[in-house]
């Protein structure tokens, strides 16, 4: 509780109600980039699959080699950013890397380039997400801190990355080719660098002797020491695994099994993007009044409506995509077991070490072995069992969060 007290009582560090929009929306639109580039070869995989000629497994590699990289890379970087500040500088340099990386991916002509790509991708995207949100702990006031991380990490991230994307990204592979798909996308996160630099101040914070010199081994085992943090850690292993199981074989087995055309599953799919934008506002501002507890244990649950109706509901494709709403409700959460529990949970100077451990194991057992197992199991036993799995995984993720302790500031005692 010391930790969220001193927290919640540093004022010093909160910047003006138009700064905080400001800095806000800017961090959330450079996710949104971010996950746009992260998803695009999820949805533009039933072009690319036939084309070089990949296996589910490959399909499945090729997830898992940005989610490892991505995993080094956060836990890098976060630890980095909080010893040596300059988190602006950090997140511009991550955010001109990563556009680049686009369009590697865009000359991929084999299995190998495309794993080779998104492997390096995956270097500096890592980062991004625990520089943007401490940045956004520092500079918001304790009373918005979640519905601010939620927007931050969700809204942009899942106009763009999830409901833009596969709309955008199937129509531009029809017009032009999945090749090029990937060298116009890489555009946008260079231009979001400049308005950084322009417009985002590097956070005001008067740094304790041992956030500077404190060793990382000591740092690790006293955040290792707040059981919300390791509790936050199997959520993100869980939820992670859910995530980049449906992005990556969500799309084939509603093309391949369901028997949708590749734009009727783009708008499936991008009905996840409403969902988490909508969920980015309404479930992380409810958090902020009646605790992150018991808003993660229910969404958590409701997590099983996605793949149970992607598998059995044979009605309208307009009622399966309010299906997929609720279900992927649950993605809303994101922000909270990824960044504002762990930031509420330690003192202040551990805030982007532990967030960036939290999204670290999350990326490097889930995200890395979860596509990668389901792929395996779907050459095995159909193209239906990466959902069974998701289910098997929200469930387990409720059950998780039923141990947390709770740390909003007007719940917490």
């Amino acid at each position: 509780m010391a930790a969220v007290d001193e927290l919640r009582h540093a004022p010093a560090r909160v910047q003006s109600p138009g700064y905080q929009v400001l800095l806000v929306g800017l961090l959330s639109l450079n996710f949104g980039i971010l996950f746009f580039d992260r998803n695009a070869s999820n949805f533009l995989m039933p072009f690319m699959k036939p084309d070089l000629g990949l296996s589910n497994a490959q399909v499945g590699y090729t997830a898992s080699a940005l989610s490892f990289s991505w995993a080094i890379s956060t836990i890098f970087i976060g630890a980095v950013s909080d010893r040596g500040g300059r988190r602006k500088y950090l997140l511009i340099a991550s955010t001109i890397a990563y556009s680049l990386c686009s369009f590697l991916t865009g000359i991929a002509g084999s299995f190998l380039a495309l794993f080779a790509a998104r492997l390096l991708m995956g270097v500096p995207e890592g980062g991004v997400a625990p520089i943007s949100q401490s940045m956004t702990a520092l500079a918001v006031s304790p009373e918005r801190r979640g519905l601010a991380m939620g927007v931050m990490q969700n809204f942009g991230s899942n106009i763009l990355g999830s409901f833009v994307a596969p709309v955008l990204l199937v129509q531009l592979a029809k017009w032009y080719g999945w090749h090029s798909a990937f060298f116009i996308i890489g555009v946008p996160g260079l231009i979001c660098a400049v308005l950084i630099w322009i417009f985002v101040r590097e956070p005001e914070e008067q740094p304790h002797e041992s956030q500077t010199s404190e060793p990382f081994a000591a740092r690790f085992f006293a955040i290792l020491a707040e059981r919300n943090v390791v509790l936050c850690g199997v959520l993100s292993i869980l939820l992670v695994s859910y995530l980049v199981v449906c992005w990556a074989f969500m799309p084939l087995f509603l093309t391949s099994v369901r028997g949708f055309s590749p734009v009727a599953m783009s708008w499936l799919m991008g009905s996840l993007g409403i969902s988490s934008t909508v969920g980015s506002i309404l479930v992380t501002g409810l958090s902020d009044r009646i605790g992150r507890k018991p808003v993660m244990i229910t969404t958590c649950f409701m997590g099983v409506i996605l793949p149970l109706g992607a598998i059995y509901f044979g009605g309208s494709a307009w009622i399966l995509a309010i299906m997929f709403c609720l279900g992927w409700a649950l993605t809303s959460i994101f922000p909270l077991f990824m960044g504002t529990v762990p930031s509420e949970s330690v003192a202040p100077r551990h805030m982007a070490t532990a967030i960036a451990m939290v999204m670290s194991v999350g990326e490097l057992v889930g995200g890395v072995f979860a596509p990668t197992l389901a792929g395996y199991a779907a050459d095995a036993s159909g193209q239906g069992a990466p959902l069974w799995i998701m289910l098997g995984l929200c469930l387990t993720a409720g059950v998780a969060a039923l141990f947390l302790r709770e740390t909003a500031p007007a719940v917490a005692k």
